[in-house]
C-alpha cells in the first residue's frame, strides 16, 4: 500500500543531518533523527500468530548511536531528559520516525504498527492524550488506526491514569495494548482498560488451566492475546504447546524474529508457496539470529 502524502514527504527529506528538518534519510533509505548527540533509527519486531506464523503486526523499537557506536537505550535517554517536556519531545520523535520508517516499506500491508509508551508520559499529558501524534499522522496522510498504542503494566495505585491515558488515546483513534505481569493483572485490565490486546510475558505463565481461563476471557471481550518474550527454545516450545488455544493468539520474542530495519514479509517463503508450520522446533537461544518460523 502506497500513501502519496507520505511518499511527498520522504522524497523532499534531506540525505544528511541539517537545521531544516527533525528527519533525514542514510544512505539506505532509511529516516533517521537526532537527539542531543545521538542518532535514532528505528528497528521492527514481529507478532506472528501462533495458528500459521502469519504477521499480524510489528512492534518499533529506537535504536541509537553517537559517532558510530551503539548509545544509551532511547528508555535510558528519556528517564535522563531534564522535565516532561523533553521527554514528551523524544517520545513525538520516536513515534513520527517510526510511523515514516514502518509505512513507507510495501511490507506494512495491513499490518499495525505497535508503539510502546513509557510510564513517564503517563503524568507528563496533562490532557488529550495522542492528539500531537494523530495531528502527525493525518499530514502525513496515514491511517490511526493501524496504530497500537503499548501502555506499561498498571501500578495499583496507578490503575486511574492507566483508564485515563487508555480513553483518552481511545478518543483521538487509536487502539490500545497493555503490557501485564501476570494473569491476574490481565483479568483486571480486560474489565477496566478496554484494550484491544493485552501483551503478558510468556514466563508468567505457570498454570495452563489459568492461561485458558484468560484466552476464554479475551475472547468475551473482543481482546486477542500476546505471548512475548519468547527468547529461548525452552518459551518457544511451551509456545508450540499451546496449539489448542486458537487462531487468536499471537507470540513475539527473539526465537521468533530479531528485531530489523525491514519489516518481515507475511511468509517466510515464496509467494504463492504454503504457509509456515507454527513454531516449528529449532535449537535457539537468546543469543541466536535463528527463527522458529524458519
Amino acid at each position: 500500500m502506497s500513501y502519496a502524502v507520505l511518499d511527498d514527504y520522504i522524497r523532499r527529506l534531506p540525505r544528511a543531518p541539517g537545521k531544516g528538518s527533525r528527519l533525514w534519510l542514510n544512505a539506505k533509505g532509511q529516516a533517521e533523527a537526532k537527539y542531543f548527540n545521538c542518532t535514532l533509527t528505528s528497528v521492527f519486531q514481529p507478532l506472528r500468530r501462533l495458528s500459521d506464523g502469519a504477521v499480524a503486526g510489528h512492534e518499533a523499537f529506537v535504536r541509537s548511536a553517537a559517532d558510530g557506536e551503539p548509545a544509551l537505550s532511547v528508555w535510558k535517554i528519556l528517564e535522563l531528559a531534564a522535565n516532561d517536556d523533553e521527554s514528551v519531545e523524544l517520545d513525538r520523535l520516536c513515534r513520527m520516525l517510526h510511523a515514516v520508517n514502518f509505512f513507507r516499506q510495501p511490507e506494512s500491508g495491513e499490518g499495525d504498527l505497535f508503539l510502546s509508551v513509557h510510564d513517564r508520559l503517563l503524568a507528563a499529558v496533562g490532557s488529550n492524550h495522542g492528539m500531537a501524534f494523530r495531528r502527525i499522522l493525518g499530514s502525513l496522510g496515514l491511517p490511526v488506526d493501524r496504530i497500537v498504542l503499548q501502555l506499561p503494566a498498571p501500578a495499583p495505585s496507578g490503575k486511574w491514569l492507566l483508564n485515563h491515558v487508555a480513553g483518552n488515546y481511545l478518543l483521538n483513534g487509536f487502539r490500545i495494548a497493555v503490557n501485564v505481569t501476570d494473569i491476574n493483572q490481565a483479568m483486571e485490565v480486560l474489565e477496566d482498560a478496554r484494550p484491544a490486546l493485552l501483551k503478558l510475558d510468556v514466563r508468567a505463565i505457570a498454570d495452563e488451566r489459568q492461561l485458558m481461563a484468560l484466552l476464554s476471557a479475551c475472547r468475551v471481550h473482543g481482546v486477542r492475546l500476546v505471548l512475548r518474550r519468547i527468547d529461548s527454545q525452552p518459551l518457544a516450545d511451551l509456545a508450540r504447546s499451546l496449539q489448542a488455544a486458537g487462531p487468536d493468539l499471537l507470540l513475539q520474542g527473539l526465537a521468533c524474529d530479531r528485531p530489523a530495519a525491514g519489516l518481515a514479509p507475511a511468509w517466510r517463503e515464496k509467494p504463492g508457496a504454503a504457509a509456515p508450520p507454527p513454531c516449528p522446533a529449532s535449537h535457539v537461544d537468546s543469543a541466536s539470529d535463528t527463527s522458529i518460523f524458519s
